[in-house]
Order: C-alpha cells, then sequence, then structure tokens
C-alpha cells in the first residue's frame, strides 16, 4: 500500500514535491498532465501554487488532484 501523502510544496516550474509518511520526498513534473483537460486550470500559475494536502492526496480544488500512487511511483526521489 501506498504511503499517504503529508506534505506538499508546489514550485513555479510546475513540479511538486511530495513529502510521504514514511519520510520519503518525490519530486514530480505536472507538466505534461496539463494538457489533459482535468487539469487544465493548473495552466493558471496562481491556481497550481495553492496545492495541498488533504486526507494524504495532493489537491488543488474540490475538482483537482493526484494519487499518492502516481506520486510514489512516477515522482524521483528527492
Amino acid at each position: 500500500m501506498t504511503p499517504d501523502v503529508t506534505k506538499v510544496v508546489a514550485a513555479a516550474d510546475y513540479s511538486i514535491v511530495a513529502e510521504f509518511e514514511t519520510g520519503e520526498r518525490r519530486r514530480f513534473d505536472m507538466r505534461p498532465f496539463l494538457n489533459y483537460p482535468a487539469y487544465s486550470a493548473l495552466n493558471e500559475p496562481g491556481v497550481f501554487m495553492r496545492a495541498h494536502v488533504e486526507y494524504g492526496t495532493v489537491v488543488w480544488t474540490e475538482e483537482i488532484d493526484i494519487s499518492p500512487d502516481t506520486l510514489y511511483f512516477r515522482g524521483i526521489a528527492c
């Protein structure tokens, strides 16, 4: 089972660094996802920078989130 995200930091280059309950940190590039309709609102830097954690998941709005599995398995350890 993938650990929950406990902290997230969004960067101006549209990447995020997620810290997991294990203490591991992963950097994830969101730029490829911004072309998908579900994530298109994140093209606005002000919206993207609002990334935060709710219930172990990174969210931006009530409609936009990303799975901890995606961040953990596709992110780069940092």
